[in-house]
């Protein structure tokens, strides 16, 4: 039995940058960064700007990385970046105690996460029509 290495046909080099570490739960950062997943670049940091949540600017943080890393690491034009992907996970939950009546202690649970966001550069398709 020999095990068979796929090969990307497409070349296409991925741009990633993972924040981890993030004070937030999971459930609060999915609706965010379903709402960023798709548009471009400079679209998506100024609808994070604009947010009321608190945790954007973290998010925000995250997404200018990874355009640092396209620009630098693969010389992508910062105009064509999309947001592929953005997806967080779960890490450390920090227990804490509450005291609370009749000499009773209630847990209080401190939740972090990971953020990830991959940015893929956006090709412009020629037309071969006649009408443009």
């Amino acid at each position: 039995m020999s095990k068979k290495k796929k090969i990307n046909k497409n070349k296409e080099k991925i741009v990633r940058s993972i924040n981890n570490n993030i004070r937030s739960s999971v459930r609060k950062l999915n609706p965010i960064l379903k709402g960023i997943v798709g548009k471009k670049v400079d679209i998506a940091i100024r609808d994070l700007q604009f947010s009321e949540k608190r945790i954007t600017k973290d998010i925000r943080k995250t997404i200018s990385s990874a355009v640092a890393n396209a620009e630098n690491n693969f010389q992508y034009d910062i105009d064509n970046l999309v947001v592929k992907e953005a997806y967080c996970g779960k890490k450390i939950i920090m227990k804490r105690f509450r005291p609370r009546a009749k000499g009773r202690a209630a847990p209080i649970l401190k939740p972090y996460s990971s953020v990830t966001i991959i940015l893929s550069e956006i090709k412009k398709v020629e037309s071969h029509g006649t009408k443009g």
